[in-house]
């Protein structure tokens, strides 16, 4: 068994101790996804809710029940399992009568709309998640000051941008999973994609780590790339001027950092120095991700936070926020609290 570092918090340490997802309603996400339906095509859109039940599974009940491959039904994330989540699936109609999803049955799985459309729900095209999430214990009213400060500065100024601890498996077994890919096990194409993430999300988290000891995950550096907030995109910065301080002090733009691949570092001297320091210390994981073929690229370091609010009730502290796509919230939670959940 392996366990994940304990990477440092940008904020100081935890105010208490809470656990989290003592039942899916402590954990509700829903998915963000601007779409204009015609209901028309050939494929069904469904928005379905699922209480303790992993996307893919409900994948492939809703594959089953259409009479179509399960490579034929599409979702934009992954979405927690110990949780209560709505998200958009897509299924392929089988023929033009469609499939009957009024009689549709699978544990914890209710569709709530239906609509059609011409093209399959791909990976990746939803605008983020909306959170509602209870930490319990810790006697929270009598600590309401320190967490209204704490919170005060995540509304401000953001949170480093790890990966969450679900992308490395239940005991990072994840990070060994990678290890015996490049050492040549066979695997299939999932496994795969399972094992170079976690390989990736391993050495990133890592450079956010070093970029957070350093106090600068979240402070453009002369010579790095800058990631423009809400997009992939990202442009050099030569001169750290009073503009590009200015607009990431407003959370604007972000400093980013290298998701490990052929071509790493993304980033140019000054901070490529650190990152090769990093990678330094996971030169097998590394080098298996360039002989996998995986091409670097680059993640923001540090994640804003949109419309947080906050309320106490019986010793539960309920939070309220949303995040771009491919954001964690444990990265927000772990900023407040010791996190732990049961078993």
């Amino acid at each position: 068994m392996q366990r994940l570092p304990n990477w440092a918090r940008a904020l100081g340490p935890t105010l208490y101790a809470a656990c989290i997802r003592e039942s899916p309603a402590d954990f509700v996400v829903t998915e963000i996804l601007t779409i204009d339906f015609k209901d028309d095509g050939e494929h069904d859109w469904l928005w379905v809710e699922k209480t303790g039940a992993n996307t893919q599974w409900v994948a492939g009940r809703l594959a089953a029940h259409a009479g179509v491959p399960v490579r034929d039904v599409g979702f934009a994330g992954l979405k927690d399992r110990h949780a209560i989540t709505r998200q958009w699936f897509s299924i392929r109609r089988p023929a033009a009568r469609g499939t009957d999803w009024e009689v549709f049955s699978a544990d914890g799985v209710r569709i709530l709309e239906q609509h059609r459309h011409r093209r399959k729900l791909q990976r990746g095209t939803h605008d983020g998640n909306a959170f509602r999430i209870a930490l319990r214990g810790g006697k929270v009213e009598a600590r309401r000051d320190s967490i209204a400060a704490r919170l005060a500065a995540i509304d401000t100024g953001g949170v480093p941008n790890y990966f969450g601890a679900q992308r490395f498996g239940r005991d990072a077994a994840n990070i060994e999973f990678s290890r015996a890919l490049f050492a040549g096990r066979r695997v299939s194409r999932a496994q795969r994609s399972i094992a170079l993430s976690a390989a990736r999300a391993l050495i990133f988290n890592d450079i956010v780590d070093a970029r957070v000891r350093a106090a600068t995950w979240n402070a453009i550096q002369p010579g790095e790339l800058a990631n423009l907030d809400g997009s992939g995109s990202v442009f050099a910065v030569d001169d750290v001027n009073a503009e590009i301080a200015r607009r990431c002090a407003e959370l604007d733009i972000h400093p980013s950092g290298t998701l490990w691949g052929d071509g790493a570092p993304c980033t140019t001297q000054t901070v490529a120095t650190l990152e090769t320091a990093v990678a330094s210390a996971h030169e097998d994981l590394c080098d298996g991700l360039v002989r996998a073929g995986v091409k670097a690229a680059t993640r923001p370091l540090r994640m804003r936070v949109h419309e947080l609010s906050w309320d106490i009730d019986d010793d539960t502290l309920w939070l309220e926020f949303r995040l771009g796509r491919g954001s964690y919230a444990t990265a927000v939670l772990r900023e407040v609290a010791e996190l732990s959940q049961p078993s």
